[in-house]
């Protein structure tokens, strides 16, 4: 995962192979699962949208700490979870032995995965594939492990939504290196279109919000600059001016969408439901 939000570019592989590292760094850092345990009702809502059947074969990939993950297995399908950072497997795995969910937990990169073609009735992931920093390869290999007819089911941050601005807030002070491409456009519906249409005989996207409750403005930055590692690293790099400015900002930015009037932080945040089905 990045927290880029640049427009895209060529870029050479050796370019991508740090950016990789540093994701890696960051996602490690804090503590993910503390903020991906609220975003649970986007994988169940996922699973709806793609009509999961009892027995199926699931692949989740870049799973966090399992959020579809778990919304498969409570649908009794056959669910691998995946993702290249092990501490958050743990977590997922903490998760489903507390529900006692059977899942299979795998280290593995999105831009890599370790499975034969066409071995997956299903193949999903929520806020996790769409941060890989080579998107085209991470998007052929969801399409190649997705059996012939089977489906791909996405949930993406769009660039307009909150999240999409909380990352380019971010990147107005930290500009991601040059080349890369920004992870919300896995949240237009021009580019999975680009990405999968050669491999699809359908594709539906929809515009749907997620909704961030928390205590308050100030309690939501608390937890995201505590556990939420890309951001954790923002403030981090920064010095104690620029901390602050961009406190501000991500203040003000809340203040602008928050819908609550009691001292609380409603903020809805838009994302893209995608599901695909494989030609």
């Amino acid at each position: 995962m990045n927290i880029s939000a640049v427009t895209p570019a060529s870029t050479d592989q050796l370019d991508l192979g740090a950016l990789k590292l540093r994701q890696h760094s960051a996602w490690s850092s804090g503590d993910y699962a503390i903020v991906g345990t609220t975003l649970q009702i986007v994988g169940e809502n996922l699973c709806e949208a793609l009509d999961l059947r009892a027995g199926q074969k699931v692949l989740d990939v870049a799973a966090g700490n399992g959020n579809a993950t778990l919304a498969a297995a409570r649908r009794w399908c056959s669910v691998v979870s995946t993702d290249y950072v092990p501490a958050l497997l743990e977590r997922g795995r903490l998760r489903a032995a507390a529900d006692g969910l059977p899942v299979e937990f795998k280290e593995a990169d999105a831009e890599a995965l370790p499975f034969e073609d066409r071995v997956f009735d299903v193949v999903l992931s929520t806020f996790g594939v769409m941060f890989t920093p080579d998107q085209d390869r991470a998007a052929a290999e969801l399409a190649r492990v997705c059996k012939r007819g089977g489906k791909i089911g996405l949930a993406n941050w769009t660039p307009d939504g909150f999240i999409g601005q909380v990352f380019k807030t971010l990147g107005s002070y930290l500009p991601p290196p040059a080349g890369t491409k920004s992870p919300a456009l896995w949240g237009s519906a021009s580019r999975i279109e680009d990405m999968f249409g050669a491999e699809a005989s359908s594709i539906r996207c929809e515009p749907l919000n997620f909704v961030f409750r928390y205590r308050s403005p100030g309690h939501f930055l608390d937890v995201f600059r505590t556990y939420y590692g890309p951001m954790l690293k923002a403030f981090a790099a920064l010095d104690t001016l620029k901390q602050d400015a961009l406190h501000r900002d991500l203040l003000a930015l809340i203040a602008k969408h928050n819908r609550a009037e009691d001292g609380t932080m409603v903020v809805p945040s838009e994302y893209l439901e995608v599901v695909i089905t494989k030609r």
